[in-house]
């Protein structure tokens, strides 16, 4: 018999509500934080992070020619400006009308994500990319996002229904693995992007005909250990699933962890398809653009497991005993 999370005879408090349109603005602003993530991409895909020398201004202008590698770079900036932008407004209007106080916190917390973002987006260009700004500016890219998938969940019915479950034996540690090393992976891969290593090892799913290659190269060696990375980011993604068999196919970490399955097998398409094309620029920032997605996910799935999970070692051994003493 799979077990089930049953509903929990409280219901939950009518003040922990979030208005219904700030529940879906939430999700815009994540979902634009996304699509940013795809353009800033497509800045280091196509070559343009130096197609515009100046900063905060492009060529001393708000608005240059945009031809070229212009296109890209200042797109970009006037994407990363709007989604700015909407995430004041989001802190603000969480400020105003959202009833917990940790997310009112993180919408403060998203919008110094993005100042700071910002600020390295302008000191990489200025410093002419060096890669350590380079990259740590893409790991912010990714926090800030994860930032606003968080917010996007605590304000969402999602969260609230899970709530009001009662808890169980959900996998805490293990989903949160999956978020740590799905971020590594993606800091590995940045790396391997800002160094020029992406075709350093030229086959796929060999390497150099070899499932080990020679390590003659840093270039080679990041970019094997971006796909170790996708391995193992992919073993614990099927445990996940496998482990989560046990539950009912409608449980909402059930569904979760299906979808992650479904977006990881996406992303390794994506990666082989960025070697087989020679880097080609659309199909590689969606690659990046999965990726974070995938971060997002295993993150949502974390928080979930956290949602409707015991927290510690003492409340499982209460909860056994409880369930004991009824029987």
């Amino acid at each position: 018999m799979k077990p089930s999370f049953g509903s929990a005879p409280a219901a939950l408090r009518h003040s922990d509500v979030t208005p219904v349109w700030l529940r879906r603005y939430a999700k815009f602003v994540a979902a634009s934080t996304l699509f940013l993530i795809f353009a800033g991409a497509m800045v280091t895909s196509t070559g343009s992070g130096l197609a515009v020398p100046d900063w905060p201004l492009s060529y001393g202008m708000v608005m240059p020619p945009m031809i070229g590698g212009i296109f890209y770079e200042h797109g970009h900036r006037m994407i990363a400006a709007t989604v700015g932008l909407l995430t004041v407004i989001q802190a603000i209007w969480l400020q105003l009308r959202e009833p917990k106080r940790f997310t009112r916190i993180l919408g403060w917390c998203s919008v110094g994500a993005v100042i700071t973002q910002g600020v390295l987006g302008g000191v990489t260009v200025l410093l002419l990319l060096p890669h350590s700004v380079s990259i740590a500016h893409a790991g912010l890219a990714e926090i800030f996002f994860c930032l606003n998938a968080s917010i996007a969940f605590f304000t969402s019915n999602w969260f609230r229904t899970s709530r009001a479950m009662e808890k169980g034996d959900a996998p805490i540690g293990l989903t949160t693995l999956l978020v740590l090393a799905a971020y590594a992976q993606i800091l590995v891969g940045a790396t391997m992007r800002h160094l020029g290593a992406g075709l350093a090892i030229p086959d796929f799913p060999l390497s150099f005909g070899r499932l080990v290659p020679q390590f003659t190269s840093l270039e080679i060696a990041v970019n094997f250990a971006h796909r170790v990375g996708g391995v193992c980011v992919g073993a614990l993604v099927i445990y996940l699933a496998i482990r989560l068999r046990r539950f009912e196919s409608l449980h909402p970490l059930r569904q979760l962890s299906n979808l992650l399955v479904t977006v990881v097998l996406i992303q390794i398409a994506l990666g082989g398809y960025v070697v087989w094309s020679g880097k080609q620029p659309v199909i590689t920032s969606v690659h990046v653009m999965t990726g974070a997605a995938t971060l997002g996910l295993s993150l949502i799935t974390a928080l979930t497991a956290r949602t409707i999970g015991w927290r510690t070692r003492r409340q499982r051994a209460g909860a056994l005993l409880a369930t004991e003493v009824a029987a």
